[in-house]
């Protein structure tokens, strides 16, 4: 199929990926928190760029990224923190995992 993103180029596939962002509330990411499939990113990376690499399985890239503690899966302290004031995140999935970064409202 043509819209698989290894199939696409670097631009196409940023472009598509873009559009595949969206807002979420805490309540919504909760079931995702719940299977183990939600990764944490920091404010200063760009959410797009990050999904890129991993639909492009760019295992050096994301692995430097958990190094550094730029990605992280959410953990419990993270879900404890999240419920006790209802953050709002931009999230993109990259089955299986749901790619987040809490929108800062400062």
């Amino acid at each position: 199929m043509a819209d698989k993103p290894a199939e696409l180029n670097g631009e196409e596939l940023h472009r598509k990926l873009n559009l595949e962002t969206g807002r979420l509330g805490w309540p919504e990411l909760q079931r995702h928190f719940a299977r183990g499939t939600v990764i944490t990113l920091s404010a200063e990376l760009d959410l797009v760029e990050v999904a890129a690499s991993f639909a492009q399985d760019d295992n050096t890239r994301v692995e430097q990224w958990l190094e550094r503690g730029n990605i992280w899966r959410a953990t419990d302290a993270d879900a404890l923190r999240w419920s006790s004031y209802d953050p709002a995140f931009w999230a993109i999935v990259v089955a299986p995992w749901v790619l987040v970064q809490e929108i800062s409202l400062h």
